[in-house]
């Protein structure tokens, strides 16, 4: 079984890209909770994106609120069309950018960065690095055989608890120690305590789907992935300058804003 999952992870990893589309549904005391979905293409090492968002998550609570967004991203560089009604009040201009990196380095607070990028998580978690965090579960298990969308698949499961994913998670170790405790209690204090996962891998050692469930103080959050065309091409076409609005120019505005008593 291991060593089925080992081909699976090195077949990903190998593959770099591939069409996705996804649903992520969370419960009302999430923020509004509500369903989003998710489909376009994307790669891995390095992340590049082209995915279109549309659902009730997107609205929830803002009549103005666009009900689709365009995602791109390429260079750690995130675009989001925001649509009409943002280009009304920022000059014109639709696509708010966000730089990653400079967010996370520039903001000095961990709070506000990991609220800003943590609903980023699961997109910039390719299935590759899944598959490895899915292997140090303690309780893996192969379910059978199954066939999803007419493929034929093995179905397998597992579970972690909250600490063995932050020590899995390859993403997470460019934190530093007091800030992956700090990270730790946050998720702890939200009422995480596992992650449950299922994958079902085809003959080709591929992973066809792929589902996980955080249960929360809040309730469950589900989200379900599905890949098809491994090695499929994305070409990102970053929005020119003259149309793009800049996040950390626009909290900086603000701070200056609220220092000066406007």
């Amino acid at each position: 079984m291991t060593q089925a999952l080992t081909a699976a992870y090195e077949k990903t990893a190998e593959a770099k890209s591939a069409k996705v589309e996804m649903t992520m549904k969370s419960p009302a005391a999430l923020g509004g909770g509500g369903t989003m979905k998710m489909s376009g293409t994307m790669g891995w090492d390095p992340t590049v994106m082209d995915m279109t968002m549309t659902g009730s998550a997107l609205t929830a609570g803002d009549p103005d609120a666009p009900e689709n967004i365009r995602m791109v991203w390429q260079d750690d560089v995130m675009y989001m069309d925001m649509g009409a009604a943002a280009a009304k009040d920022m000059d014109g201009k639709r696509w708010m950018k966000m730089d990653l990196g400079a967010l996370a380095k520039q903001s000095g607070d961990e709070k506000l960065t990991r609220q800003m990028t943590g609903s980023l998580d699961s997109m910039n978690q390719d299935p590759a690095q899944q598959i490895a965090v899915l292997l140090d579960s303690p309780n893996l298990k192969h379910i059978g055989s199954a066939t999803v969308d007419g493929v034929k698949t093995q179905h397998y499961k597992g579970k972690l608890t909250v600490d063995e994913m932050m020590k899995s998670n390859d993403s997470l170790k460019v934190l530093g120690e007091s800030e992956r405790s700090q990270l730790l209690k946050n998720v702890k204090k939200a009422g995480i305590k596992d992650y449950d996962t299922e994958l079902w891998v085809n003959e080709d050692d591929l992973p066809v789907r792929l589902d996980v469930t955080m249960d929360s103080a809040q309730g469950a959050v589900d989200i379900s992935e599905k890949f098809s065309d491994y090695g499929a091409a994305v070409k990102v076409d970053v929005p020119p300058a003259s149309q793009t609005f800049d996040l950390m120019d626009m909290l900086a505005e603000l701070g200056e804003g609220a220092g000066s008593g406007v």
